[in-house]
């Protein structure tokens, strides 16, 4: 009888998913089992909320990649390809996105940032870095020299910014580069992979190349950021940045129309089977 019961349901189910697909999506809207499935922070150790999705693309910004910048992007885009191995082929900054996006959703936080480094140090000479680490050991005129140094060479990669002032050690500093809109938080928009494929690698890359220490300080309401050389970051497990919630329309966990029905079907028939039995 009880197995009847449960022959009856599941084909109940599956008659119900058979119909159009405008239909399922009807009903995958009205579902609150579904909101289970579309959670995005289970590999990026952040929470989710009900941010308004227009805050992350509204007036997205359009960039014209001259040679240099092709070169640059290309050139990291195959770095982390091949750290990763996770292969695409997209071009341009399309490819670093879709490069980013693919190990976001493979790998776990801590994996992520070791490859980004991998691919960071693979990317950039060490000879480079070594000389410069000799030549400009950390003091004011360092710092400040690598925050211009950020704004003319590493725009294709964040973005327009420029160089602001702070205090540090109770004097001004040009010691701050001011990102007004993140281009890699723009395209990815996805907080976890700003945290550990940009800022968590980055500041590791920076302090241990140049000597000099950094601190990324996203703004996820407007999708800014500041670098602030010869500060500090946080400890992972007390960054504010890392307890901050994602977007609603988060690129890392984008799940296609058929695959949350294939869920959502299994979720259904293990429901209606434990109810009968």
């Amino acid at each position: 009888m009880e197995a009847s019961h449960f022959l009856q349901s599941r084909s109940f189910v599956t008659t119900t998913l058979a119909q159009p697909r405008y239909v399922h999506e009807h009903k995958v809207r009205r579902c609150s089992i579904v909101a289970v499935l579309t959670t995005p922070a289970e590999n990026m150790n952040i929470a989710t909320d009900a941010r308004p999705a227009d805050a992350a693309v509204e007036g997205k910004r359009v960039y014209k990649d001259n040679w240099f910048d092709r070169m640059a992007i290309n050139h990291l885009s195959q770095n982390v390809q091949a750290a990763t191995g996770l292969r695409n082929n997209r071009s341009g900054y399309e490819s670093l996105v879709e490069a980013a996006t693919a190990a976001s959703r493979k790998f776990n936080p801590a994996k992520q940032r070791e490859l980004v480094l991998q691919a960071l140090d693979t990317a950039f000479p060490k000879p480079v870095f070594s000389l410069l680490r000799t030549i400009l050991p950390e003091s004011k005129f360092a710092r400040e020299y690598f925050a211009v140094f950020t704004t003319i060479f590493f725009a294709w990669l964040v973005g327009p910014c420029e160089v602001k002032e702070s205090e540090l050690n109770g004097r001004k500093e040009k010691n701050v580069v001011y990102i007004k809109k993140c281009r890699f938080l723009e395209e990815t928009n996805c907080v976890g992979m700003c945290l550990n494929m940009c800022k968590v690698p980055s500041q590791s890359f920076i302090k241990t190349s140049l000597g000099i220490p950094v601190n990324m300080v996203p703004n996820f309401d407007d999708m800014s950021c500041e670098m602030i050389f010869g500060q500090d970051p946080p400890d992972i497990s007390n960054d504010p940045a890392l307890k901050q919630p994602c977007y609603k329309l988060c690129n890392a966990s984008n799940i296609d129309h058929f695959t949350r029905l294939y869920y959502l079907r299994t979720l259904i028939s293990s429901i209606i089977y434990l109810m009968h039995n």
